[in-house]
């Protein structure tokens, strides 16, 4: 029903959770483990997935935030879980720091309501985030694990394209899925967002939105996630702790992220149990 692609570089043990949390046999998953991992890491993830046989790892390549590398991971994730099985209708992808809020149950009930039906942020960039402007002005170059930026004169964008931004966390159809991985109209667009500034939050909003691929595009990626001020940056995903127990197993979303192991797992225990009930 599902293919999951989980993108982990760190905490085995809350990855384990996880994996448990969403684990349905009817499900098929693949876990990226940036290659920038330790060994133990590896080691450890490997053998936690060998037991389940429709769970696979995904060749490890390097991943550096901001770069289009997350892109890449996520279209070779998306290839292979095409090739894998030719029966689930939807992906989604996770980091090893998210949690469902609901049971796979609920999840497979609410997505066959919607088949053929893609959930994901979209918003008119220019209009919307002019500040973010630069990351698809600016020519970059992702090296090794150094993002460099050359500003000096600025991009032209696309030919008859509307640049759109959204969140790297969605839940696509198979159709959009089958769409970005082998059709031609894509090309264009991988060879220009390669040199583009935090990729994956525009990639696949561009692409949905100024191509010839039709469906029901749902403006929800259905995760709760709260943003908050950080330098530079701007934002990122406040940790969730049990403080947000109300708020989370309230909320109609469908997963929530992020919660850090460190940090307090009690939320975790909580979150288990609720799915339990489920």
């Amino acid at each position: 029903m599902i293919a999951y692609l989980i993108l982990t570089h760190r905490y085995p043990n809350q990855f384990k959770r996880l994996f448990n949390a969403i684990y349905h046999p009817d499900n098929f998953y693949l876990v990226h483990i940036d290659s920038k991992s330790s060994h133990e890491l590896h080691d450890e993830i490997k053998e936690f997935l060998m037991k389940y046989n429709n769970a696979q790892i995904l060749v490890s390549e390097n991943t550096l935030w901001g770069g289009y590398s997350l892109v890449n991971a996520e279209l070779r994730g998306i290839k292979h879980l095409l090739n894998q099985n030719k029966d689930w209708k939807f992906f989604i992808n996770l980091s090893g720091q998210d949690f469902p809020l609901k049971s796979q149950e609920y999840i497979h009930n609410f997505l066959l309501n919607h088949i053929d039906t893609d959930f994901l942020k979209v918003m008119n960039q220019k209009e919307f985030r002019a500040d973010t402007m630069h990351r698809i002005e600016n020519y970059v170059t992702e090296v090794d694990d150094e993002i460099i930026s050359e500003p000096v004169v600025k991009r032209q964008f696309l030919n008859d394209v509307i640049p759109y931004i959204g969140n790297q966390w969605m839940i696509l159809s198979r159709k959009f899925c089958e769409f970005i991985t082998y059709s031609p109209e894509v090309e264009r667009f991988k060879q220009f967002y390669e040199h583009t500034l935090i990729a994956d939050e525009g990639f696949f909003q561009t692409v949905i939105m100024n191509t010839t691929y039709k469906s029901t595009i749902v403006n929800n990626d259905k995760r709760a996630i709260d943003w908050i001020p950080m330098g530079t940056i701007k934002l990122r995903p406040r940790d969730f702790t049990i403080k947000d127990e109300a708020f989370l197993i309230g909320t109609d979303n469908l997963f929530a992220r992020k919660f850090d192991e460190t940090l307090d797992m009690n939320i975790l225990d909580v979150l288990d149990k609720h799915i339990a009930q489920k």
